[in-house]
Parts: structure tokens; sequence; C-alpha cells
């Protein structure tokens, strides 16, 4: 095998071992940022489809690199499925998803995993949405969550009060009967049959 070739190999080992062991941590944030696993799963494979053409050297913490590019796809998702969700009729609710089989969906604070909590982050601005997730999900320090928003460290701060602010309303708001019911007896989504994503596929050919 060619040197080059060698290069090309190892550095795409590299890049696909540091996106594998991160993967569910993008893949948490993206589904608290959207409510969907489809869209969640769409935004993860399209940060690798990013990591792969980057330049990975020059990325001093690839972690968060990925989780950054996450973010900010996620924001711009969420921007377009609200005004989506403003003309919907009838109740919209998220997708459960049963993370108990792997810890690291679970977050490194449960109450950001409540079901009822997903469906109030609905009601923050995509930008109030990503900060509460990375601090009381992800217990990111407000430096890196300013970083990743692109604000100052300041204004990251009130955002996430503002947004612990609205979810603690909302849990003292009364909960319809119909709501009720579908938020204590959530249906499991069933796996998408779907072509194995990229990354999936470099990792079955190592």
């Amino acid at each position: 095998m060619q040197p080059e070739r060698l290069v090309e190999t190892s550095s795409l080992d590299d890049g696909l071992s540091v996106f594998v062991s991160v993967r569910a941590r993008l893949f948490g944030i993206a589904y608290r940022m959207l409510g969907s696993a489809a869209e969640a799963e769409d935004i993860v494979q399209d940060v690798w489809l990013r990591w792969q053409t980057t330049d990975r050297s020059v990325v001093l913490n690839p972690p968060a690199f990925l989780a950054t590019t996450t973010t900010r796809l996620a924001i711009n998702l969420a921007q377009s499925a609200r005004l989506r969700r403003e003309t919907y009729v009838g109740l919209w609710l998220p997708e459960p998803v049963d993370t108990s089989s792997d810890p690291h969906l679970g977050a490194e604070r449960g109450e950001a995993l409540e079901f009822a909590v997903l469906l109030l982050l609905e009601k923050l601005s995509p930008t109030e949405r990503a900060a509460y997730i990375l601090r009381e999900a992800f217990n990111y320090p407000y430096e890196n969550i300013a970083e990743i928003l692109q604000l100052a460290e300041a204004n990251t701060r009130q955002l996430v009060t503002r947004a612990r602010k609205h979810i603690a309303d909302g849990r003292r708001e009364p909960v319809s009967s119909d709501e009720q019911k579908r938020l204590s007896m959530p249906s499991w989504p069933q796996p998408r049959k779907e072509i194995l994503p990229r990354w999936k596929v470099c990792l079955h050919r190592m």
C-alpha cells in the first residue's frame, strides 16, 4: 500500500473513532433539540459527512467541534420546524425514545430527559433550547455554551435562566386529560428501516 494511502486510511480511522465515541451524545443533543428521532438521526448523519471533509489536523478539540456542529445544525432545523408546527392542526408531541439501553443518551442530568420537559422545550426559542439542553442535560460550562452559540457568556447565562423559568412555569400549568394520557403512556417508535448510515458502513469495513 502506498504511503499516501496509509496516511489517508489512518486519518479516516482516527476520524471514525472520534465520531463513534461521541455519537450517542450528538444524537442526544439533536433529539432534545428537535423532539424527533428521525430528524436527530439525519442531523448526526450530516455531521458525520461534514466531519469526513473537515481538515481534522486543525481541530484542537474534536468532541467540542462535533457538538458545536450538531447544535448549530439542530438550531437551524428547529427554526424551520417551528414554522411548520405553527400550522400543524392538533397537539404536536415529541417522539419518545427509550434511552434505557444506552446511558449516554440519558445525558448527565435526569430531569432534562423527562418526556414532559421535551414537550415544554418546544415553547422555547431554538437558541434558548440549545443553551438549556447543553447546560441541564449535558452539564456544559457556560463558557463552552457561549462558544457554541457564538454569544457572550453573560447572555448565555441569561438564556439558561430564562429557559429554566419557562420550564418551571410550564410544570405548574394544568395538563389536559388527553395530553396527560399521551405523556404518561408514550408508544415507543419502531426503528426505521433504512440504508445503513455511511459512518456505520465505514465501521463495518474496518
